[in-house]
């Protein structure tokens, strides 16, 4: 369950705090006197506007802090197991000799990933969600104090491994950069339709790999196409380092650009 946006309650209609046993008993059996489909699905939206209209305003504060510093912020989305740290640890060993650059690492437990970072000589700041599902503005905003400001540098935020509710949420970013890795098969642009429409970018990771998988390349641009035809698609490596010079040189025209 995602103790931040309550999906999993939304899904179920479990019954608000507050309210007894014949009122579970209730929502259970269907009683009339039961708040029926309509009004459960009216409260579920307007708490989902409740949670992202507050997170939003601070997605806004840190759009603006960010901004005074000539700071571009990139959330980096993707699945579990896409290749996105490692991709990280290659982008920021690349990137750390030529501007200031910092990471925050959003994961449900560990500091695994913030470790690697870390062992480049770039600063990391470990957010653990628990049995949250995402990232939300709030925690960058607390993670934020713990580094220096990025004067014309580069914020990288590594979201939860999750394609679903990371796609709602704004973290204060320039653009969400998806990690689209090709051993997850080509119909996940479909399957997930608003991560990838949410995409500026999409890095279509472990390419190297593509002689020993199953994988149309053209059925799979064709399907992000689908979903997504403005957004920019990178065909890279992060193990053998294909395609890195045009993932940099995307980097460096949104570096200027902030």
């Amino acid at each position: 369950m995602c103790t931040i946006c309550g999906c999993e309650s939304a899904q179920h209609h479990a019954p608000h705090p507050g309210e007894g046993h014949d009122s579970m008993h209730d929502h259970i059996h269907g009683h009339s006197h039961a708040p029926g489909p309509a009004a459960m699905h009216t409260r579920v939206l307007q708490l989902e506007q409740d949670i992202l209209a507050g997170n939003n305003h601070v997605a806004d504060h840190i759009r603006e802090h960010l901004a005074s510093h000539h700071t571009l912020a990139l959330n980096l989305v993707s699945s579990p197991g896409s290749g996105k740290t490692t991709l990280l640890v290659e982008t920021v060993s690349r990137l750390k000799d030529k501007r200031p650059v910092a990471v925050i690492e959003g994961d449900q437990q560990t500091s695994f990933d913030a470790e690697r970072i870390r062992a480049t000589g770039v600063q990391a700041v470990q957010i653990n969600t628990g049995k949250g599902c995402h990232l939300d503005a709030r925690m960058v905003h607390d993670a934020l104090h713990a580094l220096p400001p990025l004067d014309h540098g580069v914020l990288m935020i590594e979201n939860v491994g999750n394609l679903v509710c990371p796609a709602a949420f704004d973290l204060g970013e320039k653009a969400k950069v998806l990690v689209f890795s090709v051993t997850e098969g080509e119909d996940k642009p479909l399957k997930y339709p608003d991560m990838f429409q949410a995409a500026g970018l999409i890095l279509l990771n472990k390419c190297d790999l593509l002689p020993h998988l199953r994988f149309d390349m053209d059925k799979a641009l064709g399907f992000i196409r689908q979903v997504n035809p403005g957004a920019a698609v990178i065909q890279l490596s992060a193990t053998t380092g294909q395609g890195f010079d045009d993932w940099m040189g995307w980097l460096e025209q949104q570096c200027t650009a902030a």
